[in-house]
């Protein structure tokens, strides 16, 4: 009897060498639009009292200067529901961005393979992996890295919130696109180097070395990038893509969407009859660092120069009818580091005498290993319509992916969603691997994840 595509796929990985691939598409469909509808959502995943920050190295939470939300929109009638979803978390890595994807599945009645979840990765805020909080449970002096009944209640509102839109759908009629430049915001981190090119200091997401900020902005995408959803003349959902570590100051346990989702925030304000969303690029080497003394007063400066951005990008939208759509996914499976020793890495996280980054840190690492081990791919996905490409994209992703996808395809408005699956942290691209930087340094995947991960870009935006 024939084995099922799954089991098959994975009775062939076992017998193959460790490289990484790209499995195949699990989805590829073209669907007219003659009954398009949509249903935007957004549910609270604010942190209780003592949860754990980033990991659980910086302090819990403390106070909640502003809400975290997740929020997003379900597609219908071009096939199985398509859900898209942005959430003000660090990040879902590993089987937590399985579950959370299972259960707005689940609500919306589709696969999880047709549900794309992104973090914004603020890190005032949860970063979840239930994986490692398995890890380091088994060690009571340990912080948690999660609190698994709020995860279990952001689950819960999520599906809630899924449903009750689901209830009260709108027609999709009509798309529009815009782009602005945001003045004074993004800057890529690694522009310090030596004659080789090799990274000689980091520009974080705060600095205060003047020869640091002197230096150029770098490699970047200055454009906030936006698409609008139209019922008839009214607009109902608005997706602002920008690429940029999305922190002002943090590491005081004060719970904040920061300047990303201020300005988020604040758009909404303006219109509370159309459901705002924000992604974040390919930010693994960028960050606001060259414009960012990290003081209190540059949190609202940079609220004002990406509200400001998104406003420009939208004064130029103008409504067309909405096309056939097409969705498309790809199974990426990466390689381990070959350098990381599992056993070396489980004693580390037992090390009662290790502070903890040096044992929570540690737990993200196995997970990944594990993972791997397991052959559990990330997906990959696309929605494309109109002229319009939304690209979705796992983890720390270097802004050269985005920058890549679009010119694959000059033809088309590409808008790339990063901070997806977060399993495997960094992912810069192959040539900067050999100039090191702490980028590399928490890379869990080899060099060739730049090939596999072009070529599901490549797959997924093909006309």
């Amino acid at each position: 009897m024939p084995l099922p595509r799954r089991d098959f796929l994975s009775a062939l990985l076992a017998s193959l060498p460790a490289v990484d691939l790209v499995l195949g598409h699990t989805a590829s469909a073209t669907v007219a639009n003659a009954a398009l509808q949509i249903a935007p959502f957004q549910f609270d995943v604010t942190p209780p009292m003592g949860h754990s920050c980033c990991g659980g190295w910086i302090p819990h939470v403390a106070v909640v200067d502003d809400e975290l939300e997740a929020v997003g929109f379900v597609l219908l009638g071009a096939g199985a529901p398509i859900v898209v979803c942005a959430v003000d978390w660090t990040g879902l890595l590993n089987s937590a961005h399985l579950q959370w994807r299972t259960a707005l599945a689940e609500a919306a009645g589709t696969t999880p393979d047709r549900v794309a979840v992104h973090c914004v990765h603020q890190h005032n805020a949860p970063m979840a992996c239930a994986d490692a909080e398995k890890l380091v449970a088994a060690h009571p002096e340990l912080p948690h890295i999660l609190d698994l009944a709020f995860f279990g209640q952001c689950l819960a509102r999520g599906q809630a919130a899924v449903k009750a839109a689901l209830a009260q759908p709108l027609p999709l009629t009509h798309v529009a696109h815009g782009q602005a430049k945001v003045d004074r915001v993004a800057s890529n981190r690694r522009v310090s180097r030596d004659p080789q090119g090799k990274v000689l200091a980091m520009r974080g997401s705060a600095c205060k070395d003047p020869a640091l900020c002197a230096l150029p902005e770098g490699t970047i995408d200055p454009f906030v990038k936006t698409v609008a959803y139209y019922s008839g003349e009214k607009k109902v959902a608005a997706c602002h893509y920008y690429a940029t570590h999305p922190m002002s100051y943090y590491g005081d346990g004060r719970v904040t969407s920061d300047f990303a989702g201020l300005a988020r925030k604040r758009r909404q304000a303006d219109e509370p009859h159309c459901r705002h969303i924000y992604f974040t690029g390919c930010s693994g080497n960028v960050s606001a660092g060259k414009y960012n003394d990290g003081s209190k007063e540059a949190r609202p400066q940079l609220t004002d120069r990406l509200y400001a951005g998104i406003l420009a990008s939208e004064a130029s939208l103008q409504p067309t009818p909405v096309g056939p759509v097409t969705y498309r996914t790809a199974e990426l499976l990466p390689v381990a580091r070959t350098s990381f020793d599992a056993a070396a890495i489980e004693q580390a996280i037992a090390d009662s005498k290790a502070p903890v980054v040096a044992r929570n840190r540690p737990a993200y690492t196995l997970a990944w290993i594990r993972r791997v081990a397991a052959k559990q791919p990330i997906i990959l996905s696309s929605v494309q319509f109109n002229n319009i490409a939304l690209l979705h994209l796992p983890a720390e992703s270097f802004i050269e992916y985005q920058l890549r996808a679009q010119q694959l395809r000059p033809d088309q408005f590409v808008c790339t969603a990063a901070y997806g699956d977060g399993g495997p942290w960094y992912i810069p691209t192959a040539e900067e691997y050999p100039n090191g930087g702490y980028e590399v340094s928490v890379a869990f995947c080899e060099p060739t994840v730049d090939t596999a991960m072009t070529t599901g870009i490549k797959e997924l935006l093909k006309a």
